[in-house]
């Protein structure tokens, strides 16, 4: 458990609990309003992640953040952004089990101390690890769950990769699960 962001990007900077370590470029820990009321979860960094040390700022993150910008009038600057596993697995393929458990602690941590209102999970593992299920995305989307690791409600979308294959109907289903987190935010004040 740590004290403060800084105490876990150190830690993690240095972290060999698993085989991802060995073939990082750099450890990509999230980043953006460290008070935030909205954290976006996704499921590990790419390739430009891992070379610039920043989730989402590929192709993939354009879309999420041009999204969230559209339906819910946040930058990229007001939210929080991370990961649940903090290295680029090899030629961007989901993470293992291992890896996830591995890195789930600095997941746990992040959303303590960020401790926002409400945590969008983009894509089938980052839902899955949030949430403790094996379910995928498609029967979870949309809707407010609870989560073992955090006390803010989940709401689960499509990752953008996802939009960016399947076009249009799965940009429409991404806008609207942020519509339900539109909700929970003004709920909240």
């Amino acid at each position: 458990m740590f004290d403060t962001l800084l105490d876990l990007r150190r830690a993690a900077a240095t972290c060999t609990d698993c085989g991802l370590s060995e073939t990082r470029s750099q450890v990509v820990v999230g980043s953006g309003e460290t008070s935030s009321r909205l954290m976006v979860v996704g499921e590990a960094p790419g390739a430009n992640e891992d070379e610039r040390g920043e989730p989402f700022v590929g192709r993939s993150g354009a879309l999420l953040l041009a999204l969230v910008d559209e339906v819910l009038g946040l930058s990229r600057h007001e939210i929080y952004i991370t990961n649940v596993v903090k290295c680029r697995p090899p030629a961007n393929r989901d993470p293992r089990v291992n890896e996830v458990s591995a890195c789930l602690g600095y997941l746990v941590d992040e959303m303590r101390l960020v401790d926002p209102l409400v945590v969008v999970t983009v894509g089938n593992a980052a839902t899955r690890a949030v949430l403790g299920t094996r379910d995928g995305i498609s029967t979870l989307r949309g809707r407010i769950h609870t989560s073992t690791i955090s006390d803010a409600p989940v709401v689960p979308t499509f990752h953008p990769a996802a939009a960016l294959r399947g076009g249009p109907a799965v940009v429409a289903s991404m806008r609207s699960d942020l519509m339900v987190v539109g909700t929970l935010l003004a709920a909240a004040g």
